[in-house]
């Protein structure tokens, strides 16, 4: 299969490799490369087709082996793996580097409820211990004066504003953002379908079909072509002897046909693909179980009894009451509200003050709708405030300017003691843009 190696990407990493591997008279280079850019758009296998390209021997260094129970192992792994890629090149004379996989993951610090661990700090010294003396590195308990050669280390991530600044300042990582315009996602696109017999203006209507979807997105819809096959050999070998025929058979691995790799069927097989992606943005579960055992201790703290006992199904009528122009039980006219009995509960007398929206904050839900943001709303008590442990209101996706500002009063109503949050969500970057807190315990303003 013939792969698509992007120009660009080609460039910038041969560059910086040979650059460090010459000797150039007062200029500092860098020793880190920082690839960066969304997930699934091929950062780590691009860099692998410039290997072999360049017929470079790499080791790698997974995100997940900077973590460990013993305080300094991934600090010494690095400074070992460092160590024996410098003598590969001394001993073999050819160009090697290090490749650190999902840098971010291992090593950044996402929110505040990340921990900052021993081995976090001592892989960022570590690294930039090594940016400065790239011939210098030792193991624990032991030196030696030989200077070791150059190694050149590349480094992946998706966001690297989660890393220590010190780190990834410009004098010892050199940033490149990966993020493949349209020609370059035709042309790997192109590689991955090489052998299917798709023709560049099938690709390039393929890849117009689905604008926002990363590389991988591609690979896994041509991967699922070979379904209906294999689900036809399961059922012709018999669920019970799949096992048998797959695993150490006498009769060989099974051999399949070539499906039909034709543009419509790519499509179809694209949009399912989409579907379940959609499904699993908005089912929001893990949401829902968190209210309900937010609320079961809520009931045990204050001995069995809450403040907010309505069923799903009616809070979920006062908001379609509230979204169609009616009047919500917390905005009956005063004639009617003089009749009721005094409410003694404090709680449910915030309910009734606070749960009605600002016409500043209404206003800011139609900036953000206006311009094709999502809307999230979260609230927290004062105790995870602290650890910024947030929770989501929402079960279900907000479909229009009013079912927003009538979800956002039922949050501030139900969750009246509460801080809560409005958040503005970019659906095609698939990241947050603004998060502002509307409403604070009693209406108090915290030192945070």
């Amino acid at each position: 299969m013939s792969y698509y190696i992007s120009p660009r990407f080609l460039d910038k990493l041969a560059v910086h490799i040979t650059k460090n591997y010459l000797d150039i008279p007062g200029v500092r280079v860098p020793l880190i490369l920082g690839i960066h850019g969304r997930k699934g758009e091929g950062k780590s296998f691009q860099c692998e087709l410039v290997f072999e390209k360049m017929g470079i021997e790499v080791t790698h260094i997974s995100g997940g082996e900077l973590e460990s129970p013993d305080a300094g192992d991934p600090a010494r792994l690095i400074r070992l793996r460092y160590r024996e890629t410098a003598e590969l090149i001394r001993v073999r004379g050819r160009m090697c580097v290090i490749m650190i996989n999902d840098l971010d993951a291992g090593a950044g610090r996402f929110d505040e409820g990340t921990q900052y661990t021993v081995n976090t700090q001592l892989v960022n010294a570590t690294l930039m211990n090594i940016a400065d003396n790239p011939t210098d590195v030792q193991l624990p308990g032991s030196y030696d004066a030989t200077p070791l050669h150059r190694v050149p280390i590349l480094v992946t991530g998706n966001d690297f504003s989660t890393l220590y600044a010190p780190l990834i300042r410009d004098g010892r990582m050199e940033k490149f953002y990966w993020d493949p315009d349209r020609d370059e996602k035709v042309g790997i696109v192109g590689g991955i379908f090489s052998e299917d017999g798709l023709s560049r203006q099938e690709v390039e209507k393929l890849v117009d079909t689905f604008p926002n979807q990363s590389i991988d997105f591609f690979s896994a819809s041509r991967a699922r072509i070979y379904d209906e096959q294999i689900r036809n050999f399961i059922h012709e070998t018999g669920i019970e002897r799949v096992s048998q025929r797959v695993v150490n058979s006498l009769e060989g691995p099974p051999q399949f046909r070539k499906p039909n790799f034709s543009l419509s069927n790519l499509i179809e097989m694209g949009k399912l693909m989409v579907g379940e992606q959609q499904r699993v943005e908005n089912s929001q579960l893990v949401s829902q179980y968190n209210r309900g055992l937010y609320s079961r201790n809520q009931s045990a703290a204050s001995g069995g009894v809450t403040p907010n006992t309505q069923p799903s199904s009616d809070l979920y009528s006062r908001n379609q009451f509230a979204s169609s122009g009616g009047v919500t039980p917390n905005t009956q006219p005063s004639s009617d509200r003089a009749s009721e009995p005094v409410i003694s509960n404090k709680f449910q007398k915030q309910q009734v003050s606070n749960s009605h929206l600002s016409l500043e904050a209404q206003e800011q839900i139609r900036q953000i709708l206006s311009q094709g943001y999502r809307i999230g709303i979260e609230h927290v008590d004062e105790r995870r405030f602290r650890i910024g442990s947030w929770q989501s209101c929402i079960t279900s996706p907000i479909t229009g300017e009013q079912d927003a500002i009538s979800t956002v009063e039922s949050c501030l109503g139900e969750y009246s003691n509460e801080y809560v949050r409005l958040v503005s969500i970019d659906p095609k970057a698939k990241r947050r843009v603004l998060e502002t807190i509307i409403q604070r315990p009693n209406g108090r303003v915290d030192s945070r």
